[in-house]
């Protein structure tokens, strides 16, 4: 394997649901109303979609996901960053990105965005050869399409391509197109297998 392509949110960042879910206890919700949402209600997943492919704004994914949260209306501003608010960088598998690249593996990024503002893209050029995020390209995972695109930007065939993610129908997306995918549960798990993978030191 030459390629090491990974999502953003819940691998290179401490887990999305977590901070859904301190989200959720900081406006008295039911800590698993999100969760719930994303498994019961299609058109909660209609409204994801739609500002990962860049088709709604961030206003009005708050709007509507707001109203589906039965958020009154003074409480949807900044929706999107008040879920996300709880998250950090995962710095074990930042670094091991680095390492990585460090030792030639082309690395990349492919990642479904919630809206534009939740990357640092000024450390874009010193950890992926190759970036794709699903708002930019109006794609979104698992569609084979944005796997392919990854694997172009990274200029290697997609069989050769190892690819993380924290969503098991993410890494069959990327399966399906030829990858090996790593289901991502912790750096403890995901490091081990990605050494034996690529042949490399990354912790």
């Amino acid at each position: 394997m030459r390629g090491l392509l990974v999502d953003f949110g819940g691998v290179l960042t401490t887990n999305v649901f977590d901070s859904f879910r301190a989200f959720c206890e900081d406006e008295g919700l039911d800590p698993q109303a999100i969760k719930r949402l994303f498994r019961e209600d299609p058109r909660a997943l209609q409204c994801v979609r739609g500002l990962e492919r860049g088709d709604l704004t961030e206003e009005q994914f708050a709007e509507r996901f707001g109203e589906l949260l039965e958020l009154e209306p003074e409480r949807r501003g900044d929706l999107v960053d008040r879920m996300f608010g709880h998250i950090q960088e995962d710095g074990d598998m930042v670094e091991a990105l680095r390492r990585a690249r460090a030792q030639g593996v082309r690395t990349g990024l492919i990642s479904n965005s919630m809206g534009a503002g939740r990357y640092d893209r000024s450390t874009f050029p010193e950890l992926f050869d190759g970036v794709v995020i699903s708002g930019d390209e109006g794609m979104h995972k698992p569609e084979p399409a944005i796997y392919e695109l990854g694997a172009e930007r990274v200029g290697l065939p997609a069989a050769d391509c190892v690819f993380v993610d924290d969503l098991r129908e993410n890494c069959e997306g990327a399966e399906a197109v030829g990858m090996t995918a790593v289901l991502h549960r912790g750096a403890d798990t995901t490091l081990p297998r990605l050494e034996e993978l690529l042949g490399v030191e990354l912790r």
